[in-house]
């Protein structure tokens, strides 16, 4: 694989796992608004993509009851859900070794910015990242390209040849086809091993170390 100058994560999927606190989430908000979302299990699929837009695909929502939604949902998450997270075995290792190369390392993810910040100094990880960007709480920078665009904005890149976005969904690798740039799928996260494969991943690691091996 290339050499690569920057290194963006998504996080959720990525760096940690949110599963918990955003399934309660989610079934907060459907239980408020009655809605039939079937079995608890299938919740996990809307970990990682714009809620948003997603809801709307997937319940028939308009684009008022989509963000009555998601402003249900933030009632719970906001409070008790975002911190019912962990990160993953072995991302510390990874993140300290990237930075000891001399890599840029930042964030960008679909999560409100300001939620984001608060989860990586929960798991004291903001120390690795030079940049961490993520979308606006309303539906303004909450696609990938739009996330990707505005993190390469604030860290100065003109050459995007050396810039690679790792991420666990299909939406980080059409994001980084968008903007110009490869991405690494990793599957320790909340996108199957069909999803990865077929979403034009440049490469796809099972373990953060593999990751790290990959990437120095």
């Amino acid at each position: 694989m290339k050499n690569y100058d920057y290194i963006l994560f998504d996080l959720d999927g990525t760096l940690t796992d949110p599963a918990e606190g955003l399934v309660f989430g989610f079934e907060y908000a459907f239980k408020k608004l009655k809605v039939d979302y079937g079995e608890r299990s299938t919740l996990r699929r809307f970990i990682g993509p714009p809620l948003y837009e997603e809801w709307q695909r997937v319940f028939g929502f308009t684009p008022e009851e989509s963000a009555a939604a998601i402003a249900i949902f933030r009632e719970y998450y906001d409070i008790y859900g975002w911190w019912d997270n962990r990160p993953y075995d072995g991302i510390h290792k990874m993140l300290a070794e990237l930075r000891a190369r001399g890599k840029k390392l930042a964030v960008a993810t679909s999560k409100p910015e300001d939620t984001a910040k608060r989860v990586l100094n929960l798991f004291d990880l903001t120390q690795y990242f030079d940049f961490i960007g993520g979308a606006l709480r309303s539906t303004a920078r909450d696609k990938k390209i739009d996330v990707i665009n505005y993190v390469l904005d604030n860290l100065g890149v003109s050459d995007r040849r050396g810039v690679v976005i790792v991420g666990d969904r299909k939406f980080d690798a059409e994001g980084a086809a968008l903007a110009g740039i490869d991405a690494v799928g990793v599957l320790w996260g909340h996108g199957s091993r069909d999803e990865i494969l077929a979403s034009g991943f440049s490469g796809v690691v099972e373990h953060p170390a593999e990751l790290c091996e990959m990437l120095k």
